[in-house]
């Protein structure tokens, strides 16, 4: 081979090396930083990017995507002095490739150290209940406290999330035993409330009850009052009329009186719980004969009513006679011609 053809393939060598080294491909989701003599002059997007051959070169390639950063477990010492296990996570994205490649050396450890210091910090403020109930708190003020930090160095914390927080075994326990104690004391109170609420409305309700039971008696009472007011005025003016009869000289309504009163006093004794035994007349004839008896005893009382008539004439003697046969009948002794003597 000839020197000028060894030229030739040395010259096309390097018109390749010089073109390829022009020439750069940036990825989707990456910057280059573009470096002259070692000095940032400006970075690269998404495509094809031309830089200077010999002169510049591609200084860093910086990821401009979400990134998600493992904060390791660590010990955190709270405000009341119990010592909690932690762990957390965090979000970024580069906005500025330049700050983010030139302004810290190592940017993940940087985050990692600057988050993990903040969690300490903010944790250690805080009491136990407090570490373990403001959660959401806890993630907000990290994540302002990161995010203002990292803000010179082109990037933007999105999200810190403490992921668990782990209490001492001992102080779990401790831990169930208050929330045991905690719960027993609602459900005592909620049970006392409860009894209390069903006393009173019990006592509501007997109050009701009473009230009502009140007025019926009071209403019972006054029907009870008004019946009798009314059977009173009905029994007075039935005597009233049996009055006007005898006044009269009607003999038969005062042998209905009579009769009507001597009916209703046997039932009442037959009706009577501890009567067990009941005297009656043999026959009907008695009972017709006693109210005979009755009303002629009743004549001769009020004899002056018919001066006329005697006792023993007329239909009024001869149910005398038939009431005196009667009562000879029943005990045992009778009269000739069937008449019981009179006594004058």
């Amino acid at each position: 081979m000839s020197g000028f053809s060894i030229f030739i393939i040395t010259l096309l060598f390097l018109i390749v090396v010089t073109v390829l080294s022009t020439a750069k491909v940036v990825p989707q989701g990456n910057n280059f930083t573009v470096e002259r003599l070692g000095r940032y002059v400006r970075t690269l997007g998404p495509g094809l990017g031309i830089i200077v051959p010999f002169i510049e070169r591609v200084g860093r390639r910086v990821n401009m995507m979400e990134q998600v950063l493992d904060i390791p477990t660590q010990e955190v010492i709270t405000r009341d002095n119990a010592m909690v296990r932690v762990d957390a996570v965090a979000f970024y994205q580069v906005l500025d490739a330049a700050q983010a490649a030139y302004e810290v050396s190592n940017l993940q450890q940087a985050m990692l150290n600057l988050t993990m210091t903040n969690i300490r910090t903010v944790m250690g403020s805080l009491d136990l209940d407090e570490l373990l109930s403001n959660r959401n708190e806890i993630n907000a003020r990290l994540l302002h406290i990161v995010d203002e930090a990292t803000n010179p160095w082109g990037i933007k914390v999105t999200r810190v999330e403490i992921k668990d927080i782990a209490p001492p075994a001992d102080l779990v326990v401790a831990m169930g035993r208050q929330m045991k104690a905690e719960r027993e004391k609602r459900a005592s109170i909620l049970e006392a409330e409860g009894k209390r609420q069903a006393a009173i409305l019990q006592a509501e309700g007997d109050k009701q009850a009473q009230v009502l039971s009140a007025e019926g008696r009071k209403e019972a009472a006054f029907r009870d009052a008004e019946a009798r007011e009314r059977l009173a005025e009905a029994e007075a003016r039935a005597t009233q009329f049996v009055s006007d009869a005898i006044a009269s000289g009607s003999i038969q309504a005062i042998n209905y009186f009579v009769a009507n009163n001597y009916v209703g006093a046997l039932k009442e004794l037959a009706r009577s719980p501890n009567q067990k035994v009941l005297m009656l007349p043999i026959d009907t004839a008695g009972i017709i004969g006693a109210i005979g008896g009755i009303a002629e005893i009743t004549r001769e009382a009020f004899g002056g009513l018919n001066g006329a008539q005697k006792p023993g004439d007329g239909a009024d003697g001869a149910a005398a006679r038939a009431t005196a046969d009667a009562r000879a009948k029943a005990s045992g002794r009778t009269t000739p011609g069937g008449s019981v003597p009179t006594v004058s």
